[in-house]
């Protein structure tokens, strides 16, 4: 005979029949529901748009999901986390009629390797291995989902919500990829041969332009070469041709006074006139300007809408930094442009013993990959220098002589050509006793 305490406690009614079958429902729902989520965020557009026309069933369902990514991925995710957290509960309630306190234990036994691994885990490495199929099988599901309009109202108030309690870390659109993962996806094709390396080469080379300013790919204003407003024509082409410039800047009282921008072809075509003596200033045509904190990617387009290929670079206080050209900023993208009259630098150079030199004018990041290639630590980048020749110049705080080094993150910076004020070819290796590199990058930092 049963006690009447165990009795009590031991029973298993219709009511749980009931809730056993929603369970089994709930499970069956997660496991679409985390199929479809692993699915809907591995196929991009792209892909969806190639399965429309292979003419695949529910591809064109699923390009129209992809499209809206982040208003349906939410929506999924809540609906996964609401079946998962309901079967669950309805479990715990279960096991807790049927063995008592035993069944609390046994509650989390199930709900571990049920609906994790059966309801979760396996359909999303399914998934993986299979994200076209997947998607498009999952598709229906969702764009039905999707179309309950109070699931949508809850999500995006619980998104409300979130940025309220989260400002500036809230949901503001759904999920977002960022450069770093946009460089790893490129960096993983590459790796398995699904893009070229040049191809590789090329999306960073993308990724970086929007963030590139007008500071790093100008010609400083020490390479410039200008000419004075009164100078004589045939004196400025003596000039030009031989440097291989189709144009240049025109000054007036000095460099900071830049009035205009002088074309080779004109100089040709007045001097072939016969008025050779001219003064430049005849022929110079009306100058753009740009400062040196403009997005290269926002100046191209100027360019391309004002139909110019020379801006003169401003600093803050209006003084002449440099010049830019439109050939400057192609070259982020494609990489550097050589043409018979442009004097090759010399390249990095990799030493036997890990020891990397490198121009001085390399700016920082471009070290960094050089570095990241030899698996070591990146030198500091900052907004007050762009170049590794900076950079020493920043940890010195003075103009080096040729020769002298300095330690900054574990390495040692040497200035092993200095021209002048200017310093020529950067030594970088690493040390081993990093204790008087940080010291050296404190010191910095507080000049900073």
């Amino acid at each position: 005979m049963t006690p009447p305490l165990l009795a009590a406690t031991h029973r298993f009614s219709g009511e749980d029949v009931i809730l056993v079958a929603v369970v089994v429902v709930l499970i069956g729902a997660t496991g679409v529901l985390a199929m479809s989520e692993t699915a809907i965020t591995r196929v991009d557009r792209v892909k969806a748009a190639s399965l429309v026309e292979e003419g695949h069933r529910g591809a064109t369902t699923l390009l129209r999901l992809v499209k809206r990514i982040d208003r349906v991925l939410p929506v999924v995710l809540f609906a996964l986390e609401v079946c998962t957290l309901v079967a669950a509960t309805l479990v715990g309630v279960v096991a807790e009629h049927a063995f008592g306190g035993l069944g609390v234990v046994l509650a989390t036994v199930f709900e571990v390797a049920v609906i994790f691994v059966v309801a979760e885990l396996a359909p999303k490495t399914w998934a993986v291995q299979h994200p076209e199929r997947a998607a498009l099988a999952t598709a229906p599901v969702i764009r039905l989902l999707t179309a309950i309009a109070p699931i949508g109202w809850i999500t995006r108030g619980l998104i409300a919500i979130t940025n309220a309690v989260l400002p500036g870390h809230g949901i503001r659109s759904g999920p977002y990829t960022s450069d770093e993962m946009l460089r790893a996806l490129a960096d993983e094709a590459a790796h398995e041969d699904v893009i070229e390396q040049d191809e590789r080469t090329l999306i960073h080379s993308i990724i970086d332009f929007g963030d590139t300013v007008v500071r790093e790919v100008m010609v400083p204003r020490t390479d410039m070469v200008a000419v004075e407003s009164y100078a004589h024509i045939t004196d400025v082409v003596d000039i030009v041709i031989p440097a291989g410039f189709s144009r240049i800047p025109v000054f007036s009282q000095g460099i900071d006074d830049i009035v205009g921008i002088v074309y080779v072809k004109d100089l040709m075509r007045v001097e072939r006139e016969g008025r050779g003596d001219a003064e430049v200033a005849t022929t110079m045509r009306e100058p753009h300007f740009t400062p040196e904190s403009k997005r290269v990617s926002e100046l191209m387009r100027e360019m391309q809408a004002g139909k110019f290929h020379m801006a003169i670079v401003v600093d803050e206080y209006g003084g002449t930094a440099g010049l830019v050209t439109l050939e400057d900023l192609i070259e982020e993208l494609v990489g550097e442009i050589t043409d018979e009259y442009d004097v090759e630098e010399v390249p990095p150079e990799h030493l036997d013993d890990g020891t990397l030199v490198v121009n001085a004018r390399m700016p920082v990041d471009e070290v960094n990959d050089l570095l990241d290639e030899a698996e070591q630590p990146d030198l500091p980048e900052s907004e007050d220098w762009d170049t590794v020749g900076g950079l020493l110049y920043s940890v010195l705080g003075h103009v080096p002589s040729e020769g002298e080094e300095a330690g900054v993150n574990g390495y040692r910076l040497t200035a092993e050509r200095v021209q002048g004020r200017r310093i020529g070819r950067v030594r970088i290796t690493a040390v081993a006793d990093s204790g008087q590199a940080e010291e050296v990058e404190t010191t910095a930092e507080e000049r900073g």
